[in-house]
């Protein structure tokens, strides 16, 4: 497609409201998040396997849902309202956990809440490339990422201050604030900037009204993608377990000051994770999507050795500063790279709930065996079991994983034109 009918970069009537709905459903996104092991171990008083049991539950649910998801958002045009809903029910589900004493209640409760909170980023990711098309979207989605880094940061910080006076179920009121700041936010979005078969990743422009998606067999027939796919598994299940960890260790210290010191080491990685999506934003049509990716994927094996030197709390939250370089780099990555592998096919959302649902076993899987190990071993042997799975896992993205940027490295990519392999055309 010629240069001319490429979109252009989003007017601020769009750009502030798409960047406060990133900055205020930073802290709903997630739901509980790491504050949620810390609140079962210091408030309820339950051991690391039952948390860890129950984190992988609500992981489980969330796994089910995301493929389901990503082809609900390619199919309706009513993106703004699945926002709207999912913020409400995620919620309402986590304002429910203090009047939950019992297993199964908080299981189930997590289990909806996990769920419903899978469409929120592949979501804001549809409308965005559905506003800016794919010449721009590594500009844009490196912004969102940003402001909802600094939302993360934003919310982890008022947790922690207000936890330390109030204690940790302060928690669960500070998310109501951001989910109704999140929903005036979406609803600012103009429906009518947003290109629904361009957000499903068909040709930019008017092409896309003629072009017919691609068959889901692409999910299983594009070797990169399931190269990426496998990738994602080893990330996760590396990743998820070591921030949980780290909060219950800090937690065990000081249980007064376990939730305020969790805050500060999600604040400490967040700050450090807006500089690194802007990088994404800047650069990564520059220098390419796989050296960027493989240098957030090293920093997570060095971060897992590193939490075993000390228990000092100061270390803890200087080595959580690590993660705000391997996770600013990937969450910035993760859509640009499904985009460049999708792009024409119309699949763009369901690839990403697919690639969601592999990421989010190896996350639910990494919960439950650093609370296996934890109980049997100890926290160090935990966190070097972790390391040993991300240095697996970078070596198989390293050895197997094209890159994916369409052009030559230093040339803008015209995603419209070119694409990474031949992909088959059936519909269906």
């Amino acid at each position: 497609m010629a240069d001319s009918v490429r979109p252009s970069p989003a007017p601020a009537r769009v750009e502030r409201p798409l960047d406060a709905l990133n900055f205020f459903l930073a802290d709903v996104r997630d739901g509980l998040g790491p504050y949620l092991a810390v609140y079962l171990l210091t408030i309820r008083h339950w051991n690391e396997a039952e948390i860890g049991l129950v984190m992988t539950m609500a992981g489980l649910a969330a796994i089910m849902a995301q493929t389901p998801a990503g082809a609900l958002i390619d199919a309706t045009h009513a993106k703004r309202a699945v926002i709207v809903v999912a913020a409400l029910v995620v919620t309402a589900g986590s304002l429910l956990l203090p009047f939950l004493a019992s297993f199964w209640p908080v299981a189930v409760s997590q289990a909806v809440v996990h769920a419903t909170g899978t469409v929120f980023a592949p979501t804001i990711a549809a409308i965005t490339l559905g506003i800016v098309g794919h010449a721009h979207f590594a500009r844009r989605t490196g912004r969102n990422e940003a402001f909802n880094h600094a939302g993360n940061a934003f919310a982890a910080g008022a947790a922690g201050a207000a936890a330390y006076l109030w204690g940790p179920v302060v928690v669960f009121f500070l998310m109501a604030a951001m989910a109704i700041a999140s929903l005036v936010s979406v609803l600012m979005v103009p429906a009518s900037a947003i290109n629904h078969e361009q957000a499903r990743g068909l040709l930019d422009g008017a092409a896309a009204a003629d072009d017919q998606p691609s068959g889901l067999k692409i999910l299983v027939t594009c070797r990169p993608l399931l190269i990426f796919a496998a990738s994602a598994v080893l990330f996760h299940l590396a990743n998820a377990a070591m921030l949980p960890l780290v909060g219950q260790k800090l937690a065990l210290q000081d249980k007064n000051l376990g939730t305020s010191l969790m805050s500060a080491c999600i604040v400490a990685a967040q700050v450090v994770m807006v500089p690194m999506a802007m990088l994404v934003a800047r650069k990564a049509d520059i220098w390419g999507r796989k050296p960027m990716f493989l240098a957030g994927f090293l920093i997570l094996p060095i971060r897992g050795v590193l939490y075993t030197l000390s228990d000092n709390p100061y270390w803890l939250v200087g080595v959580q500063l690590l993660d705000g370089i391997g996770a600013g780099l990937y969450g910035a990555l993760f859509p640009l790279i499904v985009a460049d592998l999708m792009a024409g096919t119309g699949r763009f959302n369901v690839a990403q709930g697919a690639v969601t649902t592999a990421q989010g076993i190896g996350a639910s899987l990494s919960t439950a065996l650093a609370g296996i190990i934890v109980v049997e071993i100890g926290y160090s042997m935990a966190f070097l079991v972790l390391a040993g799975i991300a240095s697996a896992g970078l070596i198989l993205f390293w050895a197997m994983m094209p890159e994916t940027m369409h052009g030559a490295p230093g040339e803008p990519a015209n995603h419209a034109t070119i694409r990474l392999q031949p992909l088959p055309r059936e519909t269906g």
